[in-house]
């Protein structure tokens, strides 16, 4: 028999059970997690899963049910759980979704059904505690944007002065160092120097102060750029005798040298140099290539200086770039998950609206429906199985603006009816004009599955106990279901019965209208 196909994409566990406001019930509880259901399954065995929790169990294979082991039922192969043998619990995830919730974050007063809860409220509530993910840090929901904005140790910001992005830690260290961040210069006082101009304007700065250039030999003073002209011009004779024993000192250090190689006369051989000139020659050459190549050395270094900082620059540029990069793949991923929960939602109402078709071609405004169910020996196996234990009817209305109603029969039946019985229960809606009705409900309810040969129908009917909690005002999409477990014995329905022609039955209900 096939399957129905458990593919649900980002299933969760199950809800916690303290967003219930009423007491859990044992048949909404998931077998591995414990937790309330959430997009129940259903094994062959007929305990129920989380969709999540079953995929975790049978993801390595068929698995026995540990359920089944504890209330001592275990029996293969039915016990097995399989992934091919289970189907998603429709009924039960309905009557689920219509169970009250609250909100389990402190200061929030939210409340509603748990479908508003999955829907509406979970992972976005404002009160919800959330780990910063650069930080690590544990803040609200709707401190968020603020926190990232604001507080967050680890955010990162934008250098006003040279516009490359730094993690907040780093950006008073980064001030260090900006080759953009504005100096003052203390000598003439103007701000806002670049502070890769900076040297160049010390350099150049009038008021700035620097050794003379006759520092060298001897002179002491120190003086501002712009009077170092009539320094030189007023200190010429100091700066000469300065310069005189230097002058002297090589004068007399080259006459030594020449006198050692002068040239000479020899009787009979006329004259010849020393044998000394040529070693003198090779010496004087030697400080002048040895300047030459410092010369070339600083050439060099100057050069391999200006590629380190050309390549410096181009590396700050990758990795400035490498981080926008990242940057824009992490506002795209969020855009993406953005778009999957908006699909998600548009299915939701788009599954809402299909229903309330289907409902409005079925409705009736005066008290009386009448429940057309096809195909009955397929749907009463799918109750035999447990895939489809229970259908609800179309809902229907005591007037155009009173009582929401509809019908749940359980094909298999209910509680004491449970494998002898069909079990036909009513059921109070909540609709759009509740705050006009009187409340709770107390009108007279008759169930009846019609003879179709207009003979001897089966009828019950009832008045609501109007202390219980089915005929109050409803909280939720619809209240707990009351009416006949025991309504119709399941033999009546064996053979050739007058209340099964063509596999289809007929269910009236008749609610009296009396006083309203």
């Amino acid at each position: 028999m096939a399957r129905i196909s458990l593919d649900y994409p980002n299933s969760l566990p199950g809800i916690p059970l303290s967003v219930l406001s009423v007491p859990m019930e044992n048949k909404y509880k998931c077998q591995q997690c414990l937790q309330v259901l959430r997009k129940p399954v259903q094994a062959q065995c007929g305990h129920r899963f989380c969709v999540h929790c079953f995929k975790l169990l049978t993801s390595a294979g068929p698995k026995p049910c540990e359920a089944c082991r504890q209330e001592e039922i275990y029996e293969e192969p039915i016990s097995i759980l399989n992934s091919n043998e289970a189907f998603p619990d429709n009924a039960a995830g309905r009557e689920i979704a219509s169970l009250p919730a609250r909100c389990l974050n402190q200061d929030c007063s939210w409340t509603g059904s748990i479908k508003d809860y999955e829907a509406q409220h979970e992972g976005r509530c404002e009160y919800e505690r959330v780990q910063c993910e650069a930080c690590q840090a544990s803040i609200l929901l709707k401190d968020k944007d603020r926190h990232n904005e604001r507080e967050c140790e680890a955010r990162t910001l934008n250098c006003k002065y040279c516009k490359v992005t730094f993690n907040f830690k780093e950006i008073k260290a980064h001030d260090e160092i900006c080759l953009k961040f504005p100096l003052q210069c203390k000598d003439c006082g103007k701000k806002k120097i670049p502070r890769e101009k900076f040297n160049d304007h010390i350099k150049s700065c009038a008021k700035s102060k620097s050794a003379c250039p006759f520092s060298d030999v001897g002179c002491k003073t120190v003086i501002e750029n712009g009077k170092l002209s009539d320094h030189e011009h007023s200190s010429t004779m100091e700066h000469l005798r300065l310069l005189l024993p230097m002058v002297l000192s090589m004068t007399r250090t080259q006459s030594e040298a020449l006198g050692s190689g002068e040239w000479q006369e020899d009787s009979g051989f006329g004259l010849y140099r020393a044998p000394e000139e040529g070693s003198g020659a090779a010496a004087s050459t030697q400080p002048v290539d040895m300047e030459k190549k410092v010369n070339a050395l600083e050439n060099i270094v100057c050069v391999l200086n200006r590629e380190v900082e050309r390549s410096s620059l181009t590396l700050e540029a990758f990795a400035h770039q490498h981080r926008l990069d990242q940057e824009k793949i992490e506002n795209l991923s969020n855009r993406v998950r953005q778009l999957e929960r908006t699909v998600t939602m548009r299915d939701l109402q788009l599954s809402e609206t299909e229903q309330l078709v289907r409902e409005l071609q079925h409705c009736t405004y005066d008290g009386i429906f009448v429940w057309k169910i096809t195909d009955f020996s397929r749907r009463r196996q799918d109750a035999l199985a447990g895939r489809t234990p229970a259908m609800f009817s179309p809902a229907f209305y005591s007037s155009k603006y009173g009582y929401k109603m509809c019908l749940r029969l359980y094909l298999n039946g209910d509680g004491t009816g449970r494998g002898t019985h069909l079990s036909l229960f009513f059921v109070v809606m909540r609709g759009k004009c509740d705050a006009l009705l009187k409340w709770p409900f107390s009108q007279k309810v008759t169930l009846m599955l019609l003879d179709q040969n207009n003979r001897e129908h089966i009828i019950d009917a009832f008045r609501p106990d109007i202390t219980s909690t089915s005929f109050q005002r409803p909280i939720s999409e619809m209240n707990i279901a009351s009416g006949c477990p025991l309504f119709c014995p399941l033999a009546k329905l064996a053979g050739k019965s007058p209340y099964l022609r063509d596999d289809t039955i007929f269910i009236k209900a008749i609610v009296d209208l009396t006083g309203l």
